[in-house]
């Protein structure tokens, strides 16, 4: 079973080694610049960076609320990262709800 199966809209707290915040992960979508041109829609949220080989991974960085975020492929799903490991639970929560209406779980 996959990350995204066991934690679907569930938050994880999986401090990194730069001290940001694993915070959850969905089903990957491809291509890839769908999830960045989502989240571009997301009122409030401003993409600040995206880069991808356009075949097996990408990063997707973006501001919301206040809050550095980052995501990338990893084994088929996107994983979601805040800077901010005390980011409150109810921002991460309209991160993840968002994107999984466009990666099929929402």
């Amino acid at each position: 079973m996959n990350r995204s199966e066991v934690h679907t809209m569930k938050l994880t707290n999986i401090i990194m080694h730069d001290g940001s915040r694993d915070f959850g992960a969905l089903p990957e979508c491809y291509p890839f610049e769908q999830l960045r041109d989502h989240i571009a829609r997301l009122p409030g949220a401003k993409v600040t960076g995206f880069v991808s080989d356009r075949v097996t991974e990408a990063w997707l960085d973006f501001r919301y609320r206040g809050h550095r975020f980052s995501a990338n492929t990893q084994c088929s799903e996107w994983w979601f990262f805040v800077d901010d490991p005390q980011c409150p639970d109810e921002i991460l929560l309209e991160v993840l709800t968002y994107c999984a209406k466009k990666l099929g779980q929402g």
